[in-house]
Protein backbone atom coordinates (compact mmCIF):
# COMPACT_ATOMS: atom_id res chain seq x y z
CA UNK A 1 0.00 0.00 0.00
CA UNK A 2 1.19 3.50 -0.86
CA UNK A 3 -0.47 6.79 -0.10
CA UNK A 4 0.54 10.40 0.42
CA UNK A 5 -0.83 13.53 2.01
CA UNK A 6 -0.16 17.13 1.07
CA UNK A 7 -0.93 19.31 4.07
CA UNK A 8 -0.36 22.97 5.00
CA UNK A 9 2.40 23.95 7.41
CA UNK A 10 0.01 24.63 10.24
CA UNK A 11 -0.19 22.84 13.59
CA UNK A 12 -3.98 23.00 13.36
CA UNK A 13 -3.64 20.12 10.88
CA UNK A 14 -1.97 17.79 13.41
CA UNK A 15 -5.16 15.81 13.96
CA UNK A 16 -5.65 15.47 10.20
CA UNK A 17 -2.09 14.14 9.83
CA UNK A 18 -2.47 11.67 12.72
CA UNK A 19 -5.86 10.41 11.52
CA UNK A 20 -4.55 9.97 7.98
CA UNK A 21 -1.61 7.85 9.13
CA UNK A 22 -3.45 5.67 11.61
CA UNK A 23 -6.55 5.37 9.44
CA UNK A 24 -4.50 4.28 6.43
CA UNK A 25 -2.65 1.66 8.45
CA UNK A 26 -5.77 0.32 10.12
CA UNK A 27 -7.43 -0.14 6.71
CA UNK A 28 -4.38 -2.02 5.41
CA UNK A 29 -3.80 -4.13 8.56
CA UNK A 30 -7.12 -4.05 10.45
CA UNK A 31 -6.86 -7.01 12.84
CA UNK A 32 -3.21 -7.90 12.47
CA UNK A 33 -1.57 -5.31 14.71
CA UNK A 34 -2.02 -4.46 18.37
CA UNK A 35 -3.07 -0.87 17.64
CA UNK A 36 -3.32 -0.02 21.33
CA UNK A 37 0.47 -0.49 21.52
CA UNK A 38 1.54 0.73 18.09
CA UNK A 39 -0.71 3.76 17.55
CA UNK A 40 0.87 5.92 20.26
CA UNK A 41 4.41 5.16 19.08
CA UNK A 42 3.59 5.99 15.45
CA UNK A 43 1.55 9.05 16.40
CA UNK A 44 4.39 10.47 18.52
CA UNK A 45 6.97 9.94 15.76
CA UNK A 46 4.77 11.60 13.13
CA UNK A 47 3.79 14.50 15.39
CA UNK A 48 7.44 15.14 16.23
CA UNK A 49 8.46 15.12 12.57
CA UNK A 50 5.53 17.20 11.29
CA UNK A 51 5.67 19.78 14.08
CA UNK A 52 9.43 20.26 13.51
CA UNK A 53 8.73 21.08 9.86
CA UNK A 54 6.01 23.56 10.83
CA UNK A 55 7.98 25.21 13.66
CA UNK A 56 11.45 25.20 12.11
CA UNK A 57 11.71 24.41 8.39
CA UNK A 58 8.57 26.33 7.37
CA UNK A 59 8.55 28.81 10.24
CA UNK A 60 6.03 31.60 9.54
CA UNK A 61 5.31 30.19 6.06
CA UNK A 62 2.04 28.25 6.42
CA UNK A 63 1.53 28.43 2.65
CA UNK A 64 4.40 25.96 2.10
CA UNK A 65 3.04 22.42 1.84
CA UNK A 66 4.37 19.42 3.70
CA UNK A 67 4.33 16.17 1.77
CA UNK A 68 3.99 12.98 3.81
CA UNK A 69 4.36 9.64 2.05
CA UNK A 70 3.46 6.31 3.56
CA UNK A 71 4.39 2.93 2.16
CA UNK A 72 3.59 -0.39 3.73
CA UNK A 73 5.30 -3.55 2.46
CA UNK A 74 4.01 -6.57 4.33
CA UNK A 75 4.53 -5.31 7.89
CA UNK A 76 7.34 -2.84 7.16
CA UNK A 77 6.34 0.81 7.36
CA UNK A 78 8.18 3.54 5.45
CA UNK A 79 7.29 7.15 6.15
CA UNK A 80 8.77 10.19 4.40
CA UNK A 81 8.23 13.79 5.49
CA UNK A 82 9.28 16.34 2.83
CA UNK A 83 9.77 20.06 3.47
CA UNK A 84 10.98 23.16 1.60
CA UNK A 85 13.08 24.65 4.42
CA UNK A 86 16.78 25.45 4.67
CA UNK A 87 17.44 22.05 6.16
CA UNK A 88 19.17 20.94 9.30
CA UNK A 89 22.89 20.23 9.40
CA UNK A 90 23.16 17.05 11.46
CA UNK A 91 26.86 17.66 12.05
CA UNK A 92 25.85 20.49 14.41
CA UNK A 93 23.46 18.30 16.42
CA UNK A 94 24.26 18.08 20.11
CA UNK A 95 22.34 15.29 21.86
CA UNK A 96 20.78 16.28 25.17
CA UNK A 97 22.85 15.49 28.20
CA UNK A 98 21.19 14.36 31.46
CA UNK A 99 23.31 16.75 33.52
CA UNK A 100 22.48 19.86 31.46
CA UNK A 101 19.14 21.52 30.95
CA UNK A 102 18.92 21.78 27.20
CA UNK A 103 15.94 23.48 25.57
CA UNK A 104 15.97 21.63 22.22
CA UNK A 105 17.43 18.62 20.51
CA UNK A 106 15.15 15.98 21.96
CA UNK A 107 13.20 15.29 18.75
CA UNK A 108 16.04 13.52 16.98
CA UNK A 109 16.62 11.38 20.06
CA UNK A 110 12.90 10.56 20.35
CA UNK A 111 12.66 9.55 16.69
CA UNK A 112 15.61 7.17 17.05
CA UNK A 113 14.01 5.55 20.10
CA UNK A 114 10.62 5.10 18.44
CA UNK A 115 11.64 3.93 14.98
CA UNK A 116 13.94 1.21 13.69
CA UNK A 117 15.69 3.49 11.18
CA UNK A 118 15.86 7.28 10.83
CA UNK A 119 17.55 9.09 7.93
CA UNK A 120 17.63 12.72 6.89
CA UNK A 121 18.44 13.85 3.38
CA UNK A 122 19.29 17.49 2.92
CA UNK A 123 18.28 19.31 -0.26
CA UNK A 124 17.01 16.63 -2.62
CA UNK A 125 15.64 18.55 -5.62
CA UNK A 126 15.21 21.64 -3.45
CA UNK A 127 13.53 19.82 -0.57
CA UNK A 128 14.56 17.94 2.55
CA UNK A 129 13.35 14.47 3.44
CA UNK A 130 13.10 12.78 6.82
CA UNK A 131 12.72 9.03 6.36
CA UNK A 132 11.37 6.84 9.14
CA UNK A 133 11.18 3.06 9.02
CA UNK A 134 9.81 0.45 11.39
CA UNK A 135 8.40 -3.04 11.48
CA UNK A 136 4.84 -3.50 12.75
CA UNK A 137 4.76 -6.75 14.72
CA UNK A 138 1.72 -9.02 14.66
CA UNK A 139 -0.38 -9.01 17.82
CA UNK A 140 1.14 -12.31 18.92
CA UNK A 141 4.70 -11.03 18.23
CA UNK A 142 4.06 -7.83 20.17
CA UNK A 143 3.05 -9.83 23.25
CA UNK A 144 6.52 -11.42 23.30
CA UNK A 145 8.34 -8.04 23.35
Amino acid sequence: MRTELHVPSDLQFLTVVENWLLGSLQVALPDQVDWSRQANRLRLALVEAYSNVVRHAHKDQPNLPVLIRLELKDRDLYLEIWDHGQGFDLSTYMPPSPDQQQEGGYGWLILHRLMDKVEYRLQVNGRNCLMLETHLPREDEAALE
